[in-house]
């Protein structure tokens, strides 16, 4: 069986608190993006346990037994019957750009696994087990537009389509540590809560809707604001880095015709269509 794990966006993201817990409280809306790995899975035929992956595409840095394909299957078998696979993963996402290839990984390798294995999980307890891999697993499971405040686990739906724009997303190759791009910010909230901002038109979002890890990450990463720049050149009506970066992506009109990319080609591109 074969599925096609697709990135994220994030519109919008507001860094509200700092918790006692010493995690922050977010403000964000997630959007789906056509920009896939693939990931499939078979029998293993030498072995009677276990998941063995192949790692393809882009370089994974890291343990492949720690890669967040194999703790969903650990996950699953440790409370459920899953006979042993070999798993394939053909990576085109970019880790650590912001766009949550590896939770879209993880939380595709658990749909998966439910229905090859006839387990009959529901999307709520889907959801469940999502959430013990990652805060932004979850979101993946139902893969709609969706707003997420706590730490970004706390999610509800938000009426919003921009299917049929178009969005180009640029990956320069830059290294954001999450964990350096929180230490740098100063929590607040903003005037204009994300959620009320998408409500607006999307012409007003380039005013109002901002990233707020972009301030600190531009200063020490200048070409990442030098990309959102040169997408507004290009003619988005919104660009932003897409969570701690370091991607990022500009959307466009229907209509537009975007010009030719003159990108480094150090740089990972996608352009398309959402949906």
């Amino acid at each position: 069986m074969i599925t096609f794990p697709n990135a994220k966006i994030n519109l919008g993201l507001s860094i509200i608190a700092r918790r006692p817990d010493g995690y922050h409280d977010i403000e964000t809306v997630f959007y789906p993006v056509a920009w896939e790995d693939a990931l499939e899975v078979h029998a293993d035929e030498v072995n009677d346990s276990g998941c063995r992956l192949h790692l393809h595409g882009m370089k994974i840095e890291g343990n492949p037994e720690d890669n967040l394909v194999m703790k969903a299957y650990r996950l699953l078998a440790s409370e459920h019957r899953c006979p042993a696979v070999e798993a394939h993963l053909y990576k085109h996402i970019p880790s650590g750009a912001g766009l949550g290839g590896g939770s879209s990984d993880a939380a595709f390798m658990l749909k998966l696994l439910n229905e090859r294995f006839d387990l009959r999980l529901s999307m709520e307890i889907l959801e469940a087990y999502a959430s013990r891999l990652g805060a932004d697993c979850a979101f993946f499971i139902r893969n709609t537009p969706t707003f997420a405040e706590g730490t970004g686990n706390l999610f509800s739906p938000v009426s919003l389509s921009l299917k049929g724009h178009q969005i180009v997303i640029v990956k320069p190759d830059v290294f954001v540590s999450t964990r350096e791009a929180f230490a740098h910010v100063r929590p607040r909230r903003p005037a204009h809560s994300v959620r009320e901002v998408i409500g607006m038109d999307v012409e007003l979002w380039k005013d109002y809707l901002q990233n707020d890890f972009e301030q600190s990450v531009f200063a020490q990463y200048p070409i990442i604001a030098d990309i959102k720049e040169e997408l507004y050149r290009m003619g988005a009506f919104y660009a932003s880095m897409s969570g701690s970066g370091s991607a990022v992506f500009g959307l466009f009109k229907p209509e537009d015709d975007i010009p030719p990319l003159a990108f480094d080609e150090s740089m990972s591109c996608h352009v398309g269509q959402l949906q």
